[in-house]
């Protein structure tokens, strides 16, 4: 992405005896995206030290994540952070990411079958998901496969909120839903034992 933009909240750290021993603090970019060229703003803690770009981590500042799940394992966060990236960009790729998506949940909770739709089926026999939540991924399926398929269609950014909602729908009720329950669980017992302390 280009950079439109940049201010740098830094300073020299200086040791009473030695002087300056070196600079560093935090940066903010504005950055204009190349392809829909809409603006993202990040930070990213620098230092004169830093050797290579490998060593920065950049956080975004905006656009923030709208009803993003929780409780997401690495890769299947990062593919839906890749397919909202295009979802503007095109919507056929969108949707076939997100299929691809589906299909990482389906790897990820050992499901087993030879397709995608035996795979749904298998979870929902092994009570990882209900029934009726297998017509929805299956709905999901459909819409990756018009996507994949121009014989078979043209998806339009009307579905994209339909899309988006129906892979949130799975997400959630297979991640975030147990990972609230954990939290509330885990902030419980801290109280509790905090209520016990004399």
């Amino acid at each position: 992405m280009r950079i439109i933009g940049s201010v740098n909240d830094t300073e020299v750290y200086e040791d009473p005896d030695y002087g300056p021993m070196g600079e560093g603090g935090t940066i903010y970019s504005v950055l204009e995206c190349p392809a829909c060229k809409r603006v993202n703003v990040v930070s990213y803690g620098w230092h004169d030290g830093i050797e290579s770009d490998d060593e920065i981590n950049y956080e975004i500042l905006f656009p923030q994540e709208n009803n993003f799940p929780i409780g997401l394992p690495d890769n299947i966060a990062s593919t839906l952070r890749a397919a909202d990236k295009i979802k503007t960009i095109d919507v056929n790729a969108y949707a076939i990411l997100l299929r691809r998506l589906l299909e990482l949940v389906c790897l990820d909770r050992k499901a087993n079958g030879a397709t995608l739709a035996l795979m749904l089926k298998d979870l929902a026999d092994n009570n990882e998901i209900p029934e009726k939540l297998v017509k929805v991924a299956s709905g999901l399926k459909d819409f990756g496969n018009i996507g994949a398929h121009a014989g078979i269609g043209e998806l339009s950014e009307k579905e994209i909120p339909i899309v988006r909602a129906l892979t949130s729908a799975i997400l959630e009720y297979i991640y975030s839903a147990p990972h609230l329950a954990t939290l509330a669980e885990n902030k419980l017992k801290a109280i509790k034992m905090k209520g016990k302390k004399p």
